[in-house]
């Protein structure tokens, strides 16, 4: 790139050095100076564009506190350097402090801030046995924890690699850009040359013959052409990695605006893979149906069935307090009962009420794929609470999302049938694959490719690895702190749906920024270079060396200014 300004300043250098030892003809040293002057300028303002891209990844770095407290056999804590921490550690850390290594919580509870390393905005609750990822920063509790991971194999060393390796890989539109460059190069001095010899033969002096080459070939420098592409790439990694989106492949990812077709698997995308209290009514009008949720928790306090535990972590989110229960007795295969409060409370499944005759309540049972369970109180029905694998809230705006964008989406899952339609029509799903083995998921994406769409296909990098890799761009989701997803183009950390979403936008608007880089750079020297040239000669209109060094350094810092703008594009999670 610096061909063509090294060129142009060295003839016109050398040339203005001649006059002053007898050549004939006038020198340009003023113009030479204004021009080296402002090519500095430009410069500086360039790389001050591109060191602030790179900033984003330097405060990934920066993340990880440089000691850490480390509890010793006998109970006493030593301040230890980061690299002196070992796998199965055990160490403090403080309220407020960052998390020094990956880890999992052996006492203690809290808060953790992880908006920096997942995009999750708000604090997540951590407490024993739950992960932590080095570079989070600790609430308001204090925890001890055992280092699981340290130094290359952490979650944020993987992130930056993986920044740093997508930053270095050249995508075909960043090739095409470096090509359109390098010609652009060879049309210049050509042109700069051809421009010489015109004005020469056409009985100009040689010195204005100069300036009007040194004009072409400086306004011609391929700065901005080379900028275009390689700063959108530096900020759309580093910004994507603090929101959670880890791109493994460049070239897919700026092709995720093509997406046509979106497979999903369900559990754990669109629903949260929790077994969780959908409804919960009362029969009785004796009786509350948060009274019914209230004795129901009573009987499954002590139960790790997913029933009981779906109604406890229901009556934990409404703050009921959980009643005593004696006389504990399970009815073998139809649920349990107990004796709460002076009252014989049974919490039971549909066959124990068609068992003993009792009419199923009508509205108990609905067309969606639930389980719902009883509670009689002294063998009266009082009331029935519905179970299921909720779909996620952000589910539904992230479908409305992609069918404003023109995607189709599709939900592919092992459930049965009942399952897949119910969740299907709730989302407004354009379809879905019911009782699917993992080793099926190719071929419903070859089926798709087929139709002619260009399909993503979402999944845990594992079991779908063969789909991953059959697809036009694999996403991994809910990664987690494992990023090591090797058959996926890029990764998500989270499972959120909206995620998704924003990656596509994020590709829609990485590229077009490109587009517009390389629309601005190229068409700005379809214009500056005849003018260079001295095509508007006649009129009485010349460029100087110096007005195109200003130009120049604005097409720049333009296009470096027009890339910056991206960081805005994935602000609104």
């Amino acid at each position: 790139m610096m061909t063509l300004i090294a060129m142009a300043i060295s003839v016109a250098y050398f040339y203005s050095t001649a006059t002053v030892f007898g050549l004939k003809g006038v020198d340009f040293f003023w113009e030479l100076a204004t021009l080296i002057d402002i090519m500095l300028l430009g410069h500086w303002l360039e790389m001050k564009s591109v060191l602030g891209a790179s900033k984003a990844l330097q405060l990934l770095v920066s993340m990880m506190p440089a000691e850490a407290h480390r509890v010793k056999a006998d109970g006493q804590v030593e301040e230890v350097k980061l690299e002196v921490l070992e796998k199965n550690d055990i160490i403090l850390i403080k309220p407020g402090e960052k998390v020094p290594a990956d880890s999992i919580i052996v006492e203690g509870s809290s808060y953790l801030n992880e908006s920096m390393l997942t995009g999750e905005s708000k604090p997540i609750k951590k407490e024993k046995g739950n992960k932590v990822i080095g570079g989070s920063v600790n609430g308001n509790g204090s925890l001890k924890v055992q280092v699981e991971h340290t130094g290359k194999d952490s979650y944020l060393n993987k992130v930056i690699k993986l920044v740093e390796e997508a930053q270095k890989a050249k995508s075909k539109m960043q090739n095409l850009s470096d090509r359109a460059a390098k010609w652009l190069t060879y049309i210049a001095l050509l042109i700069g040359f051809g421009t010489l010899a015109v004005w020469l033969i056409a009985g100009q002096p040689f010195v204005f013959a100069l300036e009007r080459m040194v004009t072409v070939m400086v306004i011609a420098c391929p700065h901005a052409l080379g900028l275009a592409i390689p700063l959108v790439v530096a900020i759309s990694t580093a910004v994507s990695a603090q929101n959670g989106l880890l791109i493994r492949n460049r070239t897919a990812f700026e092709e995720s605006r093509k997406i046509t077709a979106l497979l999903f698997d369900k559990t754990g995308t669109l629903t949260t893979g929790v077994f969780g209290v959908n409804r919960f009514e009362a029969i009785d009008p004796t009786f509350t149906k948060e009274e019914v949720l209230r004795l129901a928790s009573a009987l499954e306090q002590t139960s790790e069935h997913p029933i009981a535990v779906g109604i406890i972590q229901k009556v934990k989110e409404l703050n009921i307090k959980v009643p005593r229960a004696d006389q504990f007795n399970a009815i073998t295969g139809k649920g349990v009962e107990a004796e709460v409060e002076g009252k014989n409370v049974k919490v039971v499944s549909p066959g124990y009420l068609k068992e003993k005759n009792i009419l199923l309540p009508t509205d108990a049972v609905s067309s969606k794929a639930e389980t719902v369970v009883f509670v009689l109180v002294n063998e009266k029905v009082t009331g029935f609470i519905a179970l299921a694998d909720t779909v996620r809230p952000e589910s539904k705006v992230a479908i409305e999302m992609f069918k404003r964008n023109g995607v189709k989406t599709y939900m592919v899952t092992g459930d049965n049938k009942i399952v897949g339609e119910a969740v299907s029509k709730e989302l407004g799903l354009d379809g879905f694959y019911a009782e699917v083995l993992p080793h099926q998921k190719v071929e419903i994406v070859k089926q798709l490719q087929d139709k002619k769409e260009f399909v993503a296909m979402t999944g845990d990098g594992v079991n779908d690895a063969p789909a991953l890799a059959q697809a036009d761009v694999g996403i991994a989701v809910g990664s987690g702190t494992d990023v090591a997803a090797e058959t996926a183009d890029i990764i998500l950390v989270n499972s959120n749906p909206k995620d998704i979403a924003n990656l596509i936008l994020f590709g829609k608007a990485t590229y077009t920024k490109m587009i517009q880089n390389l629309v601005w750079a190229t068409g700005y020297n379809t214009i500056a270079i005849p003018l260079a040239a001295g095509v508007l000669y006649s009129s009485g209109f010349v460029l100087g060396p110096a007005v195109g060094a200003v130009f120049m350094s604005l097409s720049t810092i333009i296009v470096a200014m027009n890339a910056q703008l991206l960081k805005r594009k994935i602000g609104n999670k």
